[in-house]
């Protein structure tokens, strides 16, 4: 169960301005966000002063501490009229979470000249203290409090902050080694536990079967009810006797090891030990993971699992991703690409009819592959990667499109320019597998890479689209 996300709520004002219409629009703030997401916790103010809003920098110190005890995932600074520009650096920096910056659109002169709030003019001071103190933001345009662009800017933030919160200090389980011949799953696990605190826990696929061996030995255990929901998921008649409750076993097995380690994710040798061990592939097991929200990549690619996991992280409430090969090009459509693997696409992504078959490559044919096809539908598609100690996001758009069948799990998905796609994956630092997810995601990443230390790479759409989507 994922923790409640937990925002700081400090608004900010300056006191050469009215008090009365920045407690006015502090409320109405409140209000409007409390609406747009119900589902998060809200840390305020309340008692730093008789306004809940940040004035000095005094109380900037004293709204960190408070912030900082409370464990916010990110802050959100609506400057309710000009603002204190130094005490709401001095705060994001203590902090040290993302940092939403935004003002309501101040209203016409009165009738006597007077403003009652010059919220822009404050926003331009901050953005450039915020600079001077290196702390990294996100800006929504100057706008109205019902104004498209602040809510889909206000939503988004708090999905780029969630992808922050997953990324930072995740722990990533590794079952069994690589294979053999893929050098392109090589990983630099000291790298990414210095550079990101993203630990990796590894597990060795011996100790695994171990496990699900023992709880099938059992004949009374959990195995027998998570069998029956396995053939209420799809139709295994062409495997053999015994694949349900293996598999079975073999995702409790994972299901007990990921709890006790406390894991975001994890990476497994799905081939070819796993066969001679137990007769069975995972693809089955891996599907349905990833469908409960605990990716798990194959061929022990632990940056397709954190890749996973941050698409994964893009809403707030998590949504099924799938790791896919890019394999070939679709023979009618030069700007589409099969996304293609054995058989790990999660069942809840599935078009038509969803059946379990044997290995159709593999020596063993074991069996535990799915056999369905992806969706239509809109999808974004990322690959989190890196070599010579720099990390890279790459990202794009598109939409699943028909396409010649394939065995396994599999789907065409055509981009607006693939030849530019192909170029930007093969000169790297990227591979052949790519995580996917239904929807449109390129402007959380983009946000969420300000705050990573991760060069945002967009293929399409760019950056000047994705930019642009926020600002109208």
């Amino acid at each position: 169960m994922r923790e409640k996300f937990k925002l700081g709520f400090l608004p900010t004002r300056r006191v050469f301005f009215s008090k009365e219409e920045s407690n006015r629009e502090k409320a109405l703030i409140a209000e409007k966000i409390r609406r747009l997401a119900p589902e998060i916790e809200i840390v305020g103010l309340e008692n730093l002063n008789e306004e809940a809003l940040l004035i000095t920098e005094r109380e900037a110190l004293e709204a960190a501490r408070r912030f900082r005890t409370a464990e916010v995932d990110a802050v959100f600074a609506p400057h309710c009229n000009f603002g204190s520009e130094g005490a709401v650096a001095l705060a994001a920096r203590e902090i040290g979470r993302p940092l939403l910056l935004w003002g309501p659109r101040d209203a016409a002169p009165e009738a006597d000249g007077s403003r009652l709030r010059d919220t822009q003019c404050g926003l331009f001071a901050t953005g450039k203290v915020l600079r001077r103190f290196g702390v990294p933001f996100t800006y929504i345009v100057n706008s109205s409090l019902d104004d498209p662009v602040f809510e889909r800017g206000f939503l988004n933030f708090l999905a780029a902050a969630n992808v922050v919160k997953q990324f930072r200090g995740a722990r990533i389980g590794q079952i069994g080694t690589r294979p053999r011949d893929f050098y392109s799953v090589i990983v630099n696990e000291s790298e990414l536990l210095e550079r990101f605190g993203i630990q990796t826990i590894p597990l060795d696929l011996s100790a695994l079967v171990r496990s699900a061996k023992k709880l099938l030995a059992d004949p009374r255990g959990a195995w027998r009810a998570e069998a029956e929901r396995f053939r209420g998921i799809a139709d295994f008649s062409a495997c053999a006797d015994g694949t349900v409750e293996q598999l079975a076993a073999l995702k409790l097995a994972i299901d007990a090891w990921r709890n006790e380690e406390e894991l975001a994710a994890a990476a497994i040798q799905c081939w070819d030990s796993l066969q001679e061990e137990m007769g069975i592939c995972s693809c089955f097991v891996n599907a349905v993971l990833a469908g409960e929200g605990f990716p798990l990549a194959c061929e022990a690619d632990i940056h397709g699992a954190i890749s996973s996991l941050l698409l994964q992280s893009a809403t707030l409430t998590p949504q099924p991703t799938f790791l896919a090969d890019l394999t070939i090009r679709h023979p009618e459509n030069d700007n589409a690409e099969l996304l293609w693997h054995c058989g790990p696409f999660p069942p809840e992504l599935a078009a038509g009819e969803r059946r379990v078959d044997r290995h159709f490559v593999l020596p063993s044919h074991a069996p535990g592959v799915c056999s369905w096809k992806l969706r239509g539908g809109d999808v974004s598609l990322i690959r989190f990667d890196g070599i010579g100690g720099e990390y890279s996001l790459f990202c794009g758009e598109g939409r699943m499109i028909d396409g010649p069948f394939n065995q396994g799990t599999y789907g065409y998905v055509e981009v607006e320019d693939w030849p530019l796609w192909e170029e930007k994956l093969v000169r790297g630092p990227y591979i052949h597998h790519i995580a996917g997810a239904y929807g449109s995601c390129a402007t959380v990443f983009a946000e969420a890479c300000r705050y990573l230390s991760v060069a945002f790479d967009p293929a399409t759409p760019d950056l000047a689209t994705i930019e642009s989507r926020m600002r109208r």
